[in-house]
């Protein structure tokens, strides 16, 4: 039985000490899903091990398959570029596939929806409440518009209205969107980080919900998003094995 590629979570680092301590808690949230599964982590910057430090060391004691999965909710610069570029430059030794970024994903939504109603909202409000779907921005028209779509996709399922909001790169921003919320009629305003982890971007987002009645947590190290992962992970290792015949 052939063993299982390694995954490496890549992600992008921050000098906010939250943010690396909401990576390795959803990491160790995957870890608990798929027991014997080695699930490594590695930082694009800011913060250790290094994604080259990672694969270096993985190398070296004799690993030869990896999937690695951007920790990433859209496909922007650091899909598309950043993350090629230093798998690139990888010991050659390895053979690395890399997944799919997380979104959009119909769990996204749900760990979304959760989220506000850890936050006080109850399946009930949601036809009375307006929903900012707060990202934090990019200037890749194809991640904007993805948001957008998810937003769109979002306010189908109920709520009375859903609107897309950025912390940096692109407008609107989230005060903005909500209150063009409130002038829409919503009775309720909340806000909807569509982050993974703490840090400079989401308290932007949090600054500009101060006219909200709502605000949910960032997505953390929720379940969904854990099995967002593995299922990026399974679809990234299924043609690696085939591809040898396990």
């Amino acid at each position: 039985m052939r063993h299982q590629p390694v995954l490496l979570v890549i992600a992008h680092g921050s000098r906010d000490p939250r943010h690396a301590g909401a990576v390795h808690a959803l990491v160790r949230r995957v870890r608990s899903m798929r027991p014997g599964l080695r699930v490594e982590t590695g930082f694009l910057d800011f913060n250790i091990p290094s994604v080259q430090g990672v694969l270096e060391s993985l190398a070296a004691e004799g690993v030869r398959e990896v999937v690695a999965l951007p920790l990433l909710l859209t496909r922007a610069f650091h899909a598309k570029a950043d993350i090629p570029a230093v798998l690139r430059d990888a010991p050659r030794r390895l053979r690395i596939r890399q997944a799919e970024v997380l979104g959009p994903s119909p769990l996204l939504l749900s760990a979304l929806e959760r989220r506000l109603y850890e936050a006080g909202l109850t399946p009930p409000d949601k036809s009375s409440t307006g929903v900012v779907l707060a990202s934090a921005g990019s200037t890749d028209p194809e991640a904007i518009a993805v948001i957008a779509d998810i937003a769109r996709e979002w306010w189908h399922t109920g709520w009375c209205a859903v609107r897309p909001a950025f912390a940096s790169a692109s407008l609107p921003r989230t005060e903005d969107a909500v209150r063009e919320l409130r002038e829409l009629g919503c009775s309720t305003v909340a806000v909807a980080p569509y982050v993974l982890a703490p840090g400079f971007l989401p308290d932007r987002i949090a600054r500009g919900a101060a006219g909200a009645d709502v605000l949910a947590e960032v997505l953390g190290p929720s379940p969904e998003v854990a099995r967002v992962l593995l299922e990026r992970y399974d679809a990234a290792r299924t043609p690696m094995l085939a591809a040898v015949g396990a």
